[in-house]
Order: C-alpha cells, then structure tokens, then sequence
C-alpha cells in the first residue's frame, strides 16, 4: 500500500501560511534548498527542476495532492501546474478549469485517497492546505515538517480542524544550519 505524507513547512507556531496563503515569509535559505535537492528533489516545482537540470523520478513521491488555496497560489503566477512531473490532484468543489494534466478532486477527498493508496506507485505527496489536511487526517501515515524559527502569529494551520488528540512516533530528526529543524513523525 502507498504511503500518504504532509510534507509541509510550518512556523513555530503551527501556521503553513499567511492568512492571504503566502508562504514566502519562510524564505528558502541555502541549506534548506540543498536538502530539498538531495533529499526531496521531487518535491521542487517543475520550473526549478528544470533550471537545476533535475529529472527522473524522485526519490519519496510519484504524486502530489493539493487543496485549492494551495493551487490558486500557482494560477496567480500564471502557473497551472507546478509539478508537471509528477501526478498532480487538487481537491476543491469551485474549482472547474484546471490543465488537462492536473485531476481535480470535487467530492469525496477521503475515498479518492483511499484510492490512490490502494493503487501501484510511490508515495503520495500532500502538500497543503491546512484544510485538505485536516480532511484526510485519517490517512496521513507519515508527518515531515520543515519547522521554521519564525513566530508568524495567524495564519493558516498545518491542520484546520477541531481538537483531536493523536500520538505520533517522531522516527527522525535533522538540524539545518539555518535553525530550520526537518522533524518525521509516523503513525503508532
């Protein structure tokens, strides 16, 4: 069965993204791009795969699910699809123009997840919103949070739902030069 990750950048007090979905306040420090390049170079938008000569397969993900927020954060930049190279889905009920090669998802998120863990392939990226997350909770095997020394304040959440307490076994811990802290969590 596939494997479902939040791999996901988060301040340190929870937020993903700036109240307008902007995350450019985490910046991109060296260190971090390096490690998203050897470790998760699937995980960097298509064009940037490009410019740093990129292809192939990655190493995690074969597949990239997103909710609306997150994907309209690309339409405003003109971009339909920022990771062409992998299979790309974007959950939302308004959404109804999309590039033919990105499926979009109107209803049932949690049965078309179920879904795709049950088909062949790698791992299944989700990559935001805090909404579409808290939806699939459920079936988040695995958390890998790229926690940021910033304080954002408000926001939106890594998951916007209510209280819901689950324990997590943190299998994995990486310092980066810059103080951003990548943290893996699975499933008990």
């Amino acid at each position: 069965m596939r494997k479902l990750t939040y791999f996901v950048a988060s301040s340190l007090d929870g937020f993903i993204a700036a109240p307008d979905g902007s995350f450019d306040f985490f910046g991109l420090p060296d260190d971090v791009a390096q490690f998203l390049v050897s470790e998760y170079p699937e995980t960097l938008p298509t064009a940037f795969r490009t410019q740093l000569g990129l292809s192939g397969e990655g190493a995690h993900f074969d597949t990239v699910l997103e909710g609306r927020a997150s994907y309209q954060v690309g339409l405003d930049a003109g971009v339909t699809n920022a990771y062409a190279h992998l299979r790309h889905l974007v959950f939302s009920t308004t959404l109804t123009v999309s590039d033919p090669s990105v499926e979009v998802v109107a209803s049932d998120a949690l049965g078309r997840v179920r879904q795709l863990k049950g088909e062949a392939g790698s791992g299944i990226w989700l990559v935001g919103g805090g909404r579409l997350a808290a939806a699939l909770v459920s079936e988040i095997d695995e958390f890998v949070i790229k926690l940021n020394p910033v304080i954002a304040g408000a926001g939106i959440p890594l998951l916007a739902s209510g209280f819901d307490p689950q324990a997590l076994d943190l299998v994995e811990t990486r310092v980066l030069e810059s103080g951003v802290v990548v943290l893996t969590y699975r499933r008990l």
